[in-house]
C-alpha cells in the first residue's frame, strides 16, 4: 500500500538504521585532508569497489567518531548476512550511521539510563550465536574481526551495542508520547486523494472457544517446594541464580540470560501487577518467596536499583497437568463442538458459557487484531499460525478440535470459526477507521522525528571530512561545512 501524501523514508531509515551495524571500530586515527575527496554520488552503487586507503576519520557527530573503517565493516557484515545491497549506495548507508550517532549522542545528553546487564547478556548471545552459526572458534571469530583478545572484541561489542540501545531508547523517546484526535484523522484521510487511497484485502473475522486443564493443587504446591529449595540453596549454599534459571526456568524468553528480564521501571511498569507487586517490595540482592502469576509460579532476585529502575531476574516454573486434568478438558471440548454442530447453541453463547479463555468469552470468542485493535484480521497480513489453523474453514463452519500452547497455558484445546468475510475494498473512512488512525499516527511520528532530527542537528557538532561530503543527504549534516 502506498500513498502519495504520506512519506514513510524517515521513520523506515530510523528503525531499520538501529540494525544494520554489528560491529564498527570505535577508535580515532589520522584525519582526511579536506582536499582528499573522490567523487562519491549518492545514487551511486559503490559497494562493490575496491577501496584501498587509510583509515581516518570519516565524521564527527557530537562525542562520536565515524571512521571509514566502520562503513566498509558494517557493508562486510550486512553481505555476510545475506543482504541484497545492489540497490544501497555508500552515501545512503553513511547516512544511517550519522543518524544513530546522532540519536546515541542525544540519549546521552538526556541521561537515558543503559541497562548494563542486559547490554552484556547481548553480547553473549551474540557470540555464542555467531559461533553455533559459523561451527568455527573464538581464534576464527578474533582473526575475522581483527582483535587481538576475546576480552578487547567483547569490549568494542559492549560498546556497539550500548551505543545501538541508547539510539533506540532515544528514538522511542521522541515518538512515545505522540498521539492523534479524531479530527486530525479525519484530516488525514480528507487530504488522500480518491484515487490514491489504499484497498484493504479480504478481511475476516475469527472466533474462537478454549478449554484449558485445570491445574491440581498437588502440582502447584510441588513447584513452590521446588522453588523455595532453590532459594535455599541460593541463600544458604553460594549456589547460583543465574544458573539455576539457565537450567531449570520455563520462561523461554528469560532463561538464556540467565532469567535476566527487561529493566522494571516503576513509572512505567511492563510486567503484571503481581510480579510489580513483589519485585519493588524487595531489597537490592533479596529473594522473594515464590508467588503465583497467571504465567506460573516464580521467584524473583533483585539484583540492583538506580533510582526508578530495577534489574531483576527470576525463575518461573509451570506446574504440570495430571492426565486425569486432560482428559476431563478434552471431553469438555468435544462436548461443546457437538452442541455447536447440531445447532443446539450459537458460538456467541458457547463461548461465554463455556470458554476459559477470558479476553475473548465475553466477546462471544471473537479475537482482536493485535494491530488494528478491531474484529477484523487482513488475510493477506494474518499471523502464519492463525491463518494454518483457519485457512480451510468456510464462513459458519466449526473447526476441529485443537490442541494448543501458549506464552500462559503448556496445554489448551480450542474450536474455532470463521465469520464476515469482507473482500477486498478501497479504504473507507466509517468501516477502516482504525487502520487510518494508525497510518495517521505514523504519518504524524515522521513528522515529528524529521522536526526533532532537523533540531538536533542544528544544535550538535557534527563535521564531515572527505568524500563524504559530496553525498546527497536528505537531514542537513552539512550545515558545518
Amino acid at each position: 500500500m502506498r500513498l502519495k501524501t504520506i512519506n514513510f523514508n524517515s521513520i523506515s531509515k530510523a528503525i531499520a538504521g538501529l540494525s544494520l551495524c554489528f560491529l564498527s571500530t570505535v577508535g580515532a586515527q589520522e584525519i582526511i585532508p579536506d582536499d582528499v575527496r573522490p567523487n562519491l554520488k549518492s545514487k551511486d552503487t559503490l559497494l562493490k569497489e575496491n577501496r584501498i586507503k587509510a583509515d581516518g576519520v570519516a565524521s564527527v557527530v557530537g562525542d562520536f567518531i565515524i571512521l571509514e573503517s566502520d562503513l566498509d565493516r558494517e557493508i562486510a557484515q550486512l553481505e555476510a548476512q545475506g543482504a541484497d545491497l545492489s540497490e544501497v549506495s555508500r552515501c545512503e548507508l553513511f547516512g544511517s550511521l550519522l543518524e544513530r550517532k546522532l540519536y546515541a549522542h542525544q540519549a546521552i545528553q538526556d541521561s537515558v539510563i543503559v541497562n548494563e546487564l542486559y547490554i552484556q547478556s547481548l553480547v553473549e548471545q551474540q557470540i555464542q550465536g555467531i559461533l553455533a552459526q559459523t561451527q568455527r572458534g573464538m581464534d576464527d571469530l578474533l582473526k575475522f574481526y581483527k582483535k587481538d583478545s576475546e576480552q578487547a572484541l567483547r569490549d568494542e561489542m559492549y560498546e556497539i551495542n550500548k551505543n545501538g540501545y541508547l539510539a533506540k531508547e532515544m528514538q522511542s523517546k521522541v515518538i512515545k508520547d505522540i498521539e492523534v484526535t479524531p479530527e486530525e484523522v479525519r484530516t488525514f484521510f480528507n487530504d488522500i486523494p480518491v484515487d490514491e487511497r489504499p484497498t484493504f484485502g479480504t478481511e475476516l473475522k475469527v472466533a474462537q472457544i478454549v478449554v484449558i486443564p485445570e491445574v491440581t493443587k498437588e502440582a502447584k504446591q510441588k513447584v513452590i517446594d521446588k522453588l523455595n529449595e532453590f532459594k535455599r540453596d541460593i541463600e544458604e549454599n553460594g549456589a547460583s541464580f543465574t544458573t539455576k534459571a539457565l537450567f531449570y526456568s520455563d520462561d523461554g524468553g528469560s532463561k538464556n540470560n540467565g532469567g535476566l528480564l527487561p529493566t522494571m521501571n516503576r513509572k512505567r511498569p511492563r510486567m503484571v501487577k503481581e510480579f510489580r507487586d513483589v519485585a519493588f517490595n524487595l531489597q537490592e540482592g533479596e529473594i522473594s518467596e515464590p508467588f503465583e502469576t497467571d504465567f506460573g509460579f516464580h521467584i524473583i532476585y533483585l539484583e540492583k536499583i538506580r533510582g526508578q529502575e530495577y534489574d531483576v531476574r527470576h525463575i518461573l516454573l509451570r506446574p504440570e497437568l495430571t492426565q486425569d486434568a486432560i482428559k476431563e478438558a478434552k471431553d469438555k471440548i468435544d462436548m461443546v463442538r457437538e452442541k455447536l454442530v447440531d445447532g443446539s447453541i450459537s458460538f456467541a453463547e458457547a463461548a461465554r458459557e463455556f470458554s476459559d479463555e477470558k479476553e475473548t468469552k465475553y466477546e462471544g470468542g471473537k479475537l482482536t487484531n493485535p494491530t488494528t485493535q478491531d474484529f477484523n484480521f487482513e488475510l493477506a497480513r494474518m499471523d502464519t499460525e492463525l491463518y494454518t489453523q483457519i485457512q480451510d474453514l468456510k464462513e459458519g463452519e466449526i473447526s476441529e478440535v485443537i490442541q494448543d500452547e501458549d506464552r500462559v497455558n503448556s496445554l489448551k484445546f480450542k474450536i474455532m470459526t470463521v465469520s464476515d468475510r469482507i473482500d477486498d475494498h478501497k479504504a473507507d473512512f466509517a468501516r477502516d477507521y482504525l487502520k487510518i488512525k494508525e497510518l495517521a499516527l505514523q504519518d504524524k511520528q515522521v513528522k515529528a522525528i524529521e522536526k526533532w532530527q532537523k533540531e538536533t542537528i542544528s544544535a550538535t557538532y557534527i563535521k564531515i571530512n572527505g568524500e563524504y561530503r559530496d553525498c546527497d543527504y536528505e537531514s542537513d549534516w552539512l550545515k558545518t561545512q
